[in-house]
């Protein structure tokens, strides 16, 4: 008897143990967690931290430099309405480092989580941005041409091949411009063209660009953006 069953015994250790090296070989592909859920932008909390801030942090309203909606009146401090989430998100990350360094800004930033600076992006990207207005009419067909064609001369590339013919520009990497107060323009093409500790450096091509322009060519390009809607 045990003859006739020993080699269907045999067949039958030798299936068990193929299974179990099989479920043990599963097993050691799992991931030892299963990956946290991603978490959900809330602009809603965007909303209240850009309007109200937070005391308990010392992080004061972003309303009171980028304005209500982040339609900032102040001409130095950018509007901020309508901008590109991803942009904004990206700016804030890059305030944390060395790649964007300004004394207000950097400090602020610290302070923001990573869900902060999502939520706060995602709010103001929903925001309607106020247009602005062109202002010097001698230099406006300058800034024209400068905006739509470039100036092959000195290998100045036409600002509308990143950032649109509208100014509306390209999301996490060229920002929506049109409207933008000419001083917080004119401010940021200087620092990507400076060499100094505050300087930009979070954008190569801008650097490029920017070292190769006169503040007559920044000012009147400045002023042209400032009327694109």
């Amino acid at each position: 008897m045990n003859r006739a069953f020993s080699p269907f015994v045999k067949s039958m250790l030798l299936a068990l143990l193929a299974v179990s090296a099989t479920a043990s070989a599963v097993e050691e592909t799992k991931p030892a967690h299963a990956p946290a859920a991603a978490v959900k932008v809330d602009a809603g909390k965007g909303s209240t931290l850009y309007s109200d801030g937070d005391a308990a942090r010392g992080l004061p309203a972003c309303v009171s430099c980028h304005g209500a909606a982040g339609n900032s009146t102040i001409v130095a401090n950018p509007k901020l309405a309508g901008q590109h989430e991803s942009y904004l998100y990206k700016q804030l990350v890059d305030f944390t480092t060395p790649e964007r360094n300004q004394a207000v800004m950097s400090t602020y930033a610290k302070m923001l989580s990573d869900a902060d600076k999502k939520n706060i992006a995602a709010y103001l990207a929903a925001q309607v941005a106020k247009p602005g207005t062109a202002k010097n009419k001698d230099t406006i067909d300058l800034g024209k041409k400068i905006y739509r064609g470039g100036i092959a001369g000195k290998q100045i590339a036409a600002c509308a091949s990143c950032h649109g013919a509208t100014g509306n520009g390209i999301p996490i990497q060229y920002p929506r411009i049109a409207g933008q107060h000419q001083d917080y323009t004119i401010a940021q093409l200087g620092l990507f063209r400076s060499t100094k500790a505050d300087a930009r450096k979070n954008s190569a091509p801008m650097h490029t660009i920017a070292s190769r322009m006169s503040d007559d060519e920044i000012a009147a390009v400045a002023d042209y953006i400032a009327g694109l809607k």
